[in-house]
């Protein structure tokens, strides 16, 4: 145990960040076993355009709880591989409509039973007495109610 373990919960932040850092570099592992070329961070762009096929980049960016600038910067990354392209709303010329290419589309058929896979692994992962998911959830609920920085205000009046 570290320091940073036995703090408890003034790193939460650290601790979420360290076990997200695991879990994405074992993802990219996992991609790399099964031969697929394919960064975890893109995944949430990727299963939207799977699921809702064509979005703007401003609903992409409200799907996935990201910035409008991470957003993009993932946007483009994908873009330069040739798993999505965009073009222009024909209703509103200032709009860039997002949509998986060809490659994007075959990429997704490779890595959908890799998802069952992974989806199976990480049940046994988030099942513990506390379920890992579920808190998580009732954290974020908490957090759009009132945020944490409003919280430690509202403490220190």
């Amino acid at each position: 145990m570290n320091i940073i373990d036995e703090i408890g919960i003034l790193a939460l932040s650290t601790r979420l960040q360290r076990l997200s850092e695991q879990l994405r570099k074992d993802g990219a592992l996992i991609y790399k076993s099964f031969d697929i070329d394919f960064e975890p961070k893109w995944f949430p762009v990727i299963y939207t355009l799977h699921v809702k096929e064509m979005l703007s980049v401003v609903e992409i960016a409200v799907e996935i709880g990201y910035s409008h600038p991470s957003t993009i910067s993932l946007l483009k990354e994908l873009e330069k591989q040739k798993i999505v392209s965009s073009k222009k709303d024909k209703l509103d010329e200032r709009k860039r409509l997002i949509v998986l290419t060809p490659k994007g589309k075959e990429l997704i058929l490779k890595m959908q039973p890799v998802w069952s896979v992974m989806n199976d692994a990480l049940n046994e992962i988030a099942d513990n007495q506390n379920n890992l998911l579920k808190a998580i959830e009732e954290a974020e609920l908490k957090l759009a109610k009132q945020g944490f920085f409003q919280r430690v205000s509202d403490l220190k009046r």
